[in-house]
């Protein structure tokens, strides 16, 4: 089961947090490319992630959207949420480093200059008390989500490489019938063309 919300700074942004760090395996180990990765730093704390649209980075996540994530990662923080001044690191996904040494939610960096922090100063009611009446929970089958998003990726790759294939047909073909009417416009053009008859002397004819 997957905990569900609904940010109010983005409301079609999928958020989504595993309920322990068992499932929180299952999350590092079926994301997807367009997630970014939430955590408290130095404290355990729930996996929060937010799911970008293909085609954005990390930088297009707005203020809003990583307060009001890092505001739901404080919260769900056994000592992070008693504290004040906390921070909070975000990275996508892709930087989370899994070793088989590892604990169960234990995680590390790729690269380390990918990962950002938020601080969190203090809780704002405002922003966590309607996030949290937004929640849900609901059986997600990892696996097969990430297998489905993969298998669509690839159809789309395939699909634009024969439109790309097409349309550079379309081309030589198109440059082609320019050079051939290039070639045909300078052949019959008058002012290129030569006679083989001599030139007529009036005189002959006085």
């Amino acid at each position: 089961m997957v905990f569900f919300y609904t940010l109010a700074s983005a409301p079609n942004m999928t958020c989504y947090v595993g309920r322990d760090k068992h499932e929180n395996e299952e999350l590092i180990k079926w994301g997807w490319p367009e997630d970014v990765w939430f955590h408290v730093d130095g404290h355990s704390s729930a996996h929060i992630y937010v799911r970008l649209e293909k085609g954005q980075t990390i930088a297009d996540l707005s203020e809003d959207v990583i307060e009001e994530c890092c505001q739901l990662t404080k919260a769900n923080s056994i000592d992070g949420c008693k504290l004040n001044n906390i921070k909070v690191v975000y990275t996508p996904w892709a930087n989370l480093k899994k070793t088989a040494t590892m604990d169960a939610g234990q995680v590390s960096f790729f690269k380390p200059r990918e990962v950002r922090s938020f601080m969190v100063t203090k809780k704002k009611a405002d922003i966590i008390n309607p996030l949290e009446k937004t929640k849900t929970e609901r059986p997600v089958d990892l696996k097969w989500e990430r297998e489905q998003r993969d298998t669509e990726e690839r159809h789309e790759e395939r699909m634009a490489a024969v439109a790309k294939k097409d349309a550079e047909k379309l081309q030589r073909e198109e440059d082609r019938r320019k050079a051939d009417l290039k070639n045909y416009v300078g052949f019959t053009d008058t002012s290129n063309m030569t006679s083989n008859k001599e030139p007529i002397d009036l005189d002959d004819f006085m």
